[in-house]
Parts: C-alpha cells; sequence; structure tokens
C-alpha cells in the first residue's frame, strides 16, 4: 500500500463532485449568485492551507465510512443541502467515474495526468476568483513536487493501492451503461483497442536475440485487438495539453445520470460481516481524521432563507425511495466529527 495516494484520492474525488454539482446547480435552474457561492465556498475549503498540509503528510488511505466523512462535510461547506439519498447518489458517482478513470490509465503515471485534468477544471470554475485561484495554484505546486520524481514502480503503488480501495464498488452508472464500457454487473469493459500508451509498441512481434545481444529471429502474433501507436506524452507541468481525456468533464444539463445499486451477493454479504469485526486500527484512524477535519474550516450559514436544497434525482418521491431501497452494504454512515475551540486552536473529536 502506497501512503502517498491519499491526497490524489481526494482531488480526483472532489473534482468529479464539482462536476456533478454543477450540472445539477444549472439542471435545477439555481441563480447563478447563488450557484458561484457554492462552487467557490466548497473549492476554497477544499484548497484550505491547513486541510492540505494534513492532506499531503504520508499516510495510510481512509475506509470508505471516513472518507465518506469529509465529502460530506466537504460538500455542505455553503448555503447548498443535500438529502442523506442524494449524497449517497453523488458519492456513487465520484468513486465509480475515479474507479474507471483509474482503470483505463494507460500508464499508472497517467493517475497524475488524469489529476491535473481535474485541477484545470476547478481552476476554471474560480477563473474570475483570483485569491481562490492563488490556492488552486499552490495545490498543483505541492503535486508536481510530489508526485512528478516518482518512479514507474511507485506509481504502479499507488495505482493498487487506489483498486484495492475501489475493488468492491460496482454501482451501474447509467451513462456508462449508454457507452456500454460497463456491464449490466456494474464491472469495467477494458478496451482491447486504440492508442497504446506512450513509450510502448503496438503489440505483435517477438524478437529472440543470442547471448551477444544480437537480434536472430522474430515471431508475429494476433494481438487480438486493433491497437494504433502511441499519443504524444501529456504535460505534467501546471500549464499545457494532457493529450488523455480521462478526468474531464462528462456531464451536462441535457444528459442526466442515473445510478444503480446491484443487489447483495454472496460475496458482498461475507464482506459486510467481515466488515463490522471490531478493527484494531479503527482509533488511530479517527485521531487522522479529526486531525484531517481539523483543517477543514466550514462556513456556517448566515441566514436559513439563503439556503437551498439540491436534488440529485428527477422528483423528491425518486429520492426518497431511493433512500428507503439502498441496500446496507452500500451505506456509509457518516462518521461523527465535533469541533472543540480551545486556547491553543482547534481540536476536533471523531467516535463513530
Amino acid at each position: 500500500m502506497s501512503s502517498r495516494t491519499l491526497p490524489l484520492l481526494f482531488i480526483n474525488l472532489g473534482g468529479e463532485m464539482l462536476y456533478i454539482l454543477d450540472q445539477r446547480l444549472r439542471a435545477q435552474n439555481i441563480p447563478a449568485d447563488k450557484a458561484k457561492k457554492v462552487m467557490n465556498d466548497i473549492i476554497t475549503t477544499m484548497f484550505n492551507k491547513k486541510f492540505l498540509e494534513e492532506l499531503f503528510k504520508p499516510q495510510e488511505l481512509y475506509s470508505k465510512k471516513a472518507l465518506r466523512t469529509v465529502f460530506d462535510r466537504l460538500a455542505h461547506a455553503s448555503i447548498m443541502r443535500l438529502n442523506q439519498a442524494s449524497m449517497d447518489k453523488l458519492y456513487d458517482l465520484m468513486t465509480m467515474a475515479f474507479k474507471y478513470q483509474v482503470l483505463l490509465c494507460p500508464r499508472p503515471k497517467d493517475i497524475l495526468l488524469v489529476s491535473f485534468n481535474h485541477m484545470d477544471a476547478i481552476k476554471d470554475f474560480v477563473k474570475e476568483t483570483p485569491s481562490i485561484l492563488s490556492q488552486v495554484d499552490e495545490t498543483y505546486k505541492q503535486l508536481i513536487e510530489m508526485y512528478t520524481p516518482l518512479s514507474s514502480g511507485e506509481f504502479q503503488l499507488i495505482r493498487q493501492t487506489l483498486l484495492i480501495f475501489f475493488q468492491d464498488m460496482h454501482i451501474r452508472v447509467s451513462i456508462f451503461l449508454k457507452d456500454k464500457v460497463q456491464n449490466s454487473n456494474g464491472r469495467f469493459v477494458l478496451p482491447t483497442s486504440g492508442p497504446v500508451p506512450h513509450g510502448t509498441q503496438i503489440p505483435g512481434l517477438i524478437r529472440m536475440f543470442s547471448c551477444s545481444g544480437e537480434e536472430v529471429k522474430k515471431l508475429q502474433f494476433r494481438n487480438g485487438g486493433n491497437y494504433t501507436s502511441a499519443l504524444r506524452e501529456g504535460s505534467f507541468e501546471m500549464f499545457g495539453e494532457r493529450v488523455i481525456k480521462l478526468g474531464t468533464n462528462m456531464y451536462s444539463v441535457s444528459r442526466p445520470v442515473e445510478t444503480h445499486l446491484s443487489g447483495t451477493s454472496k460475496n458482498s454479504a461475507q464482506q459486510k460481516s467481515v466488515n463490522t469485526t471490531p478493527n484494531p486500527l479503527a482509533k488511530e484512524e479517527l485521531n487522522m481524521l479529526a486531525r484531517l477535519m481539523g483543517g477543514l474550516e466550514v462556513q456556517k450559514t448566515s441566514s436559513v432563507d439563503n439556503g437551498f436544497r439540491v436534488n440529485l434525482f428527477a422528483t423528491d418521491e425518486e429520492e426518497e425511495e431511493a433512500l428507503i431501497s439502498r441496500p446496507d452494504e452500500f451505506s456509509y454512515d457518516v462518521i461523527n466529527i465535533q469541533a472543540t475551540k480551545l486556547s491553543g486552536g482547534c481540536t476536533e473529536q471523531a467516535r463513530y
């Protein structure tokens, strides 16, 4: 498990969350000034300096429940409110989108390009607000400083850590189903066509060499796909073309998104029973989460009248039905985090 995975997981999931909220705010015709305030408040909170200091420290990934707690708090950092069913759907869409991107990355290193695609979009959301823009730019610098020196092996370990985190999540998403990149059981379809990873050649040729290094024989074989030459490498700098499209915004007002939960299987039932076993590391995780949440400054809504609710479903009835029918194994109860102001600063207590 890589101790450098959490910042990439948080930033990419956060980027997907902002894509979805932007789509819903426009689809529900929320006034432009309120929609802008929501996006600005969430991005300001997401890139809070103290929060990022904790986030970028080497550490193990949090559990799904703990990470869901962070995003629940982040989504409510402004005047917008989400009911539990809508928050569940938001988190489902975020996680399945990033899982798809990690699976389809041509090289493990390209996870960083996916992250930069999310960062570029976030930067565009706040392009008219210089103070928030500077926060985003500082995060670019931290990402470049931490990740560009890493070897291919270290990026492979990061990719494995992410896939382990996502491995039991098979939620069907309408966009993926319509595009035929996801099966009816919630598993993704990996392509056997398109450009090969940068720095590699189209498979189909075996070269044999003698002990002296001289090529003595060639064998061709059918690769079973329709591959093309690699594209040029994307930019790993703050500016530049990323080339790959993974991590860009796939939502629009005219393209609503639905999720469908797969039924309980024996494996998921076994997984559920395993998860109820007391975790000896739970206390340590809660302590780390408390430190992380301590840097997450959530603004208080000044007036109830200014707040509004966003629904990720077509109707309130659908939202209520989704909450009732959601299987237990897909529920991530939010951890109760309470902040207490002390003379020396702010400490947080975390408990289930």
